[in-house]
């Protein structure tokens, strides 16, 4: 039996020579060349950045209005988990509730009340401001009434403006919805929203990210909590007194001073305002009444609430809240002026868990 010879092994084909890359059009061969171009391109992409921040700026006011509404009600929610021992959801829907009775009572109970005294108050400040022009007139001033009384117009259209406003609010106006939407989403699952955001970050800033928020979150809360007592504290006293002294006017006086505590170093002056032009169209007894109420609650409120929330919030300058309110007021109007005080807080947090971490780094 013949075998067959064994074929011999073929030989492995030799690997075709390398294909020869050359330099496209796009490509940057010189090392510092390409360097810059990066430089060039982060610059260029943070511009880019601020320009759609720019051109987004009210959605993302609105945002960060529901932020803080969704602290506003997440400090409730703890408050109230202090006395009953019940689930977060459960805790999240008295706050909700209560909220949604407290403006139900307002528009229906002192709805009306408010709207009528609402049309009278411009043209009471308006008759008051003449009266004080003419009084410095007499005493030697120089005052060119002309132009004064469109000033006085203009400031007593103002008003009209306010307290229109403050019925929208009552009403529910599409960014204050939107802002209460937010608020209650942000609210009722905060941990799953931080979770998303810390995802997009690089690993090595979440950890860094999570500490900024945890502390962000505790001012916010003790933040709105002290201005909520402050507002409170300061409309229902003033309210109270004005009613007891049987001062015109006195719900929506009430009213105005504690909706206008929200807005520090510029709310309680404006109320103030308002309220002893108020109590001079009725007399100078009421009028220097007026002016007692008025220091007494801004001394009480000085004194004892804003140290004792200062104490468990971010402290800040006066000066720099200030600041901050005349730009965002001046660029986003009254929900800008709102919102001024916590982003500087927010801004303040932010910088000294940078400072921190840099000088532990």
């Amino acid at each position: 039996m013949v075998q067959a010879k064994p074929r011999p092994a073929r030989k492995p084909k030799a690997a075709p020579p390398p294909a020869v890359l050359h330099a496209g059009p796009s490509d940057i061969a010189d090392p510092l060349l390409r360097t810059e171009f990066k430089r060039a391109a982060v610059w260029i992409g943070l511009a880019a950045a601020l320009a759609l921040m720019v051109y987004l700026a009210q959605p993302l006011l609105v945002i960060f209005g529901g932020m803080v509404f969704a602290a506003m009600i997440d400090g409730g929610a703890r408050l109230i988990g202090r006395v009953l021992p019940i689930g977060r959801l459960w805790r999240v829907g008295i706050v909700l509730l209560l909220t949604a009775a407290f403006l139900m009572w307002t528009a229906m109970f002192a709805g009306s009340q408010i709207a009528a005294q609402a049309a009278q108050l411009p043209a009471t400040v308006q008759a008051q401001a003449i009266k004080v022009l003419a009084w410095l007139h007499a005493h030697g001033a120089v005052v060119d009434f002309s132009s004064a009384q469109g000033l006085i117009e203009k400031a007593a259209g103002s008003i009209g403006q306010l307290t229109s406003a403050l019925g929208n609010v009552i009403g529910g106006v599409t960014t204050a919805f939107g802002i209460v939407v937010l608020g209650i989403y942000f609210a009722l699952e905060p941990q799953l929203y931080r979770r998303g955001f810390a995802w997009l970050l690089p690993l090595g800033e979440r950890e860094h990210f999570e500490g900024t928020a945890t502390i962000m979150g505790h001012t916010m809360r003790r933040l709105m909590a002290g201005r909520l007592l402050g507002m409170f504290l300061e409309g229902v006293s003033t309210w109270l007194l004005l009613a007891w002294w049987g001062v015109p006017m006195a719900a929506l006086l009430g009213l105005l001073t504690g909706l206008l505590a929200f807005l520090p170093n510029i709310g309680a002056p404006i109320s103030g305002a308002l309220m002893v032009l108020v109590g001079f169209s009725v007399g100078t007894s009421t009028g220097l009444f007026c002016i007692v109420v008025y220091l007494a609650v801004q001394i009480i409120d000085g004194n004892v609430v804003v140290p004792l929330v200062a104490k468990h919030t971010a402290d800040l300058a006066p000066a720099v809240v200030l600041g901050m309110q005349l730009i965002m007021g001046t660029l986003f109007g009254l929900i800008g002026l709102m919102l001024a005080d916590p982003m500087v807080a927010m801004i303040k947090v932010a910088l000294e868990r940078q400072s921190l971490r840099n000088e532990t780094g």
